[in-house]
C-alpha cells in the first residue's frame, strides 16, 4: 500500500528546521511528509492527513483577541491554514495541531485565545524548554489518553498563549499543573487532536511517538477504506 501523504505547515522563515523534525517522526510512523508554506505552490499529491505545526502567534484581530505590540505574526499563514482547515474538517482528514496548530484548531473552529497566559495565570512559572520538564494530565478515557498511555505526562513547553474559549465539539483533555490548557480534542471528527507542546522535540519518549503513529494509522486507514477522499489543496 503507498504510504500515506501528510501535509506539514510551518512558517516560510526558519520553518524548515521545524519541518525536517515533522519529517523525521512521519517518516519513523509510515508517512510522506510534505511541506506547505504560504505563498509556495501547492503539492501535486493529494493529503491523507495535515499537521498544523508550530511557529508565530496567530494574528489577535482573528479571534477578537487584544493585539499586542511586541508579539511576532504571519498573516499569510494563518489565512493558509484557515483555509486548509476549512477544506480538511468538513471532510474529516485527520489533523494533529501542535502548539500554535493546537491553537489554531481551537481558532477556526470559532474558540478564542489568551494571547499572554501570564496575564491570565499569573502565578504559573515562565517555562520555556525543548525539554520535558511540564507536568500534564490528561482525561481518563480520552483519545489522547489511549494514545499517550501515560498519565501525567512530562512535556516541553515553548508557548505563551493557551486556548480561552473552546471552539465548537472540541473538549479539553489535558491541562497543566496551573490549570492551562494542554491538550483538546474533537468529540465528533474521526481523527482531530491537539496539543500545546512540541512532541517532534521529544522523538526518545515512545508516548509522544505514539502522536504521530496515530495520525498515520488514521490516515492508512482513510487511505486503505476511501482513497477518493484525499484532499487536493
Amino acid at each position: 500500500m503507498t504510504r500515506p501523504l501528510i501535509g506539514v505547515t510551518t512558517s516560510k522563515r526558519g520553518g524548515w528546521r521545524s519541518y525536517l523534525m515533522h519529517r523525521w517522526a512521519l517518516s519513523r510512523a509510515g508517512a510522506r511528509a510534505v511541506r506547505l508554506v504560504p505563498g509556495e505552490p501547492s503539492p501535486d499529491e493529494k493529503l491523507h492527513g495535515l499537521v498544523i505545526g508550530g511557529g508565530d502567534d496567530i494574528g489577535a484581530e482573528i479571534y477578537g483577541g487584544e493585539v499586542l505590540p511586541d508579539v511576532r505574526i504571519d498573516p499569510d499563514r494563518d489565512r493558509m491554514e484557515l483555509d486548509l482547515l476549512q477544506l480538511a474538517l468538513p471532510v474529516g482528514l485527520p489533523v494533529l495541531g501542535i502548539c500554535r496548530g493546537s491553537q489554531m484548531i481551537n481558532v477556526s473552529l470559532g474558540g478564542t485565545l489568551y494571547t499572554d497566559i501570564h496575564r491570565v495565570y499569573v502565578e504559573a512559572p515562565r517555562m520555556r524548554t525543548v525539554l520535558p520538564k511540564k507536568t500534564v494530565r490528561v482525561v481518563s478515557g480520552s483519545r489522547l489518553d489511549r494514545i499517550l498511555r501515560c498519565n501525567p505526562c512530562r512535556v516541553n513547553a515553548l508557548h505563551h498563549q493557551s486556548v480561552d474559549r473552546l471552539g465548537t465539539g472540541l473538549r479539553v483533555v489535558a491541562q497543566d499543573e496551573s490549570g492551562i490548557v494542554q491538550a483538546i480534542e474533537s468529540t465528533t471528527a474521526p481523527f482531530l487532536l491537539g496539543v500545546q507542546w512540541h512532541p517532534e522535540l521529544l522523538f526518545w519518549k515512545a508516548p509522544q511517538n505514539r502522536l504521530f503513529e496515530a495520525l498515520v494509522q488514521a490516515a492508512d486507514e482513510r487511505l486503505a477504506h476511501a482513497p477518493e477522499a484525499a484532499l487536493a489543496v
